[in-house]
């Protein structure tokens, strides 16, 4: 098995892979030529290291990057910076989402699954999700002002509105963590099918290793991939209260 990683050298992304490599997985990485790994990622054998961006890939290193994958994992985001917040490429997730599900569509070999890490601030209106009118005011307002919320929501309605449970080539899950916190070790979440809390008025925390962690549960036990597949589960940290 390989498993290629878009992202990893973002926090979550970083998570991902140490999560993969503890389990003694081959994974690719694309990352900016910019971008700084730190040592236990670069130089471990697992990791086969690819520089570049993939918006600006042409078909035969978009296709040269997904050999030998089924599984891809995307932890791709903005950085919290003005350029990043405004700047281009508007759509970094969604373009780069669309461009692997066309990718894999063509391809002859067997189905690829497409992990995504999304947010609790996107709501699956096709599971019957709904928002208080508070939530909905202040999410139209993100999806106005802050262009990587609306990209977000723009991959995550692709999945599930585009390339659907139909799709013969690729499979797809769709992970809504809450507000992401970094924690050293894995520590006990649950996974829903819907957000149980407001991500507005009552946001929950998740770690970023938990996300990790549940993401190469996804790619490794298959009761799991098929109990989520074509969802889009939210993962919380649970809260650990102390007997008294």
């Amino acid at each position: 098995m390989r498993v290629l990683v878009l992202g990893a050298s973002g926090a979550t992304g970083k998570q991902v892979v140490r999560q993969l490599i503890k389990r003694q997985i081959n994974t690719r990485i694309l990352i900016r030529k910019s971008a700084v790994l730190s040592k236990d990622i670069q130089e471990n054998p697992l990791v086969e290291i690819m520089k570049g961006n993939i918006n600006e890939l042409n078909d035969s290193e978009m296709n040269n990057l997904l050999r030998d994958c089924h599984v891809i994992i995307s932890c791709l985001g903005h950085n919290v910076t003005p350029k990043g917040l405004f700047g281009k490429p508007r759509y970094l997730v969604f373009d780069a989402i669309k461009r692997i599900s066309e990718t894999a569509k063509k391809r002859a070999d067997k189905r690829v699954k497409l992990i995504l890490m999304s947010t609790t601030g996107y709501t699956n209106t096709l599971s019957r999700e709904k928002n208080s009118m508070g939530e909905k005011v202040i999410l139209s307002l993100l999806k106005l002002l802050l262009p990587p919320h609306r990209d977000n929501v723009k991959a995550a309605n692709y999945l599930i509105t585009e390339i659907g449970k139909e799709e013969e080539k690729v499979e797809w899950v769709v992970v809504r963590p809450d507000t992401l916190v970094n924690n050293d070790e894995e520590s006990p979440y649950e996974v829903c099918e819907s957000p149980v809390r407001s991500p507005i008025f009552n946001a929950g925390k998740t770690s970023r290793i938990n996300v990790g962690h549940f993401m190469t549960e996804l790619v490794t036990d298959d009761t799991i991939w098929k109990k989520w597949q074509f969802k889009t589960p939210v993962i919380y940290n649970k809260i650990e209260t102390k007997n008294t």
